[in-house]
């Protein structure tokens, strides 16, 4: 049975190396960040990866059909609500069965808080707080009525600055829990702003452990159907799926 992977998370890889030749991993490409390591990752996965988008519900759901696709696994980051909701149309659409594969939340730890969205979280911000804004690129409008406050944004890749006043740092997340933390203390910084995207927390690891505040900003609602939080998990229902 052919999988159709949608990935841009670690689990998604090892999703897919351990599905080998049956499997197709589809990275967006938003970054340049991901479309080298697509690049590199084609080199040994058979068959893919793809890197780019399906331009809607009726390209994926061509891409399932062309394919001969019997199951789809969305494995990409829980904040990428567009893809994800355009999946549950397409195998609808083509009557190809779909499986969620999302890391676990992180826990809100005591002192931490959790808001519904970048809004709330930009209107939580202590004016004259210096905060760690590692939301992405796409989140800085949220954030910059805040002229009372000194951020420091990190970005996957370079470019023009998108937050006017704020220091921008490149690096792709996770970084090690040190190097979180010596970033942390050269900026000053009293606040770390994330997604609450599960996975690896060398950021609030160190944010706990210098003792600064934690805002977090809950994940969009599960996609509908069947969810999985390991690879493991994800290969037992491909398997049933194959029977």
């Amino acid at each position: 049975m052919r999988v159709l992977i949608l990935g841009g998370t670690m689990e998604a890889r090892l999703l897919a190396e351990a599905l080998g030749a049956t499997a197709e991993l589809s990275l967006a490409g938003a970054t340049a960040a991901a479309r080298a390591r697509g690049a590199r990752e084609g080199e040994a996965l058979a068959g893919g990866p793809r890197v780019g988008g399906f331009a809607g519900v009726g390209g994926l759901a061509a891409h399932l059909r062309a394919g001969g696709f019997g199951a789809l696994v969305d494995a990409t980051h829980p904040f990428a609500v567009r893809i994800s909701a355009t999946a549950v149309t397409a195998c609808a659409t083509v009557g190809v069965p779909r499986l969620v594969l999302t890391r676990p939340p992180w826990s809100v730890l005591p002192g931490w808080i959790e808001v519904p969205d970048l809004a709330a979280a930009a209107a939580a911000l202590t004016p004259g707080a210096r905060v760690f804004l590692t939301t992405g690129r796409g989140s800085a409008p949220s954030f910059a009525p805040r002229r009372d406050v000194a951020f420091v944004l990190r970005v996957i890749d370079p470019g023009a600055d998108p937050l006017p006043g704020a220091r921008v740092v490149v690096g792709r997340p996770p970084q090690a829990v040190e190097a979180e933390a010596a970033l942390m203390r050269a900026e000053r910084i009293d606040t770390l702003v994330a997604k609450n995207s599960g996975g690896p927390a060398g950021k609030l690891e160190a944010a706990a452990a210098l003792g600064l505040r934690v805002i977090l900003v809950a994940r969009p609602p599960a996609p509908p159907g069947p969810c999985v939080a390991t690879v493991a998990a994800a290969l037992d229902w491909l398997g049933g799926q194959a029977k």
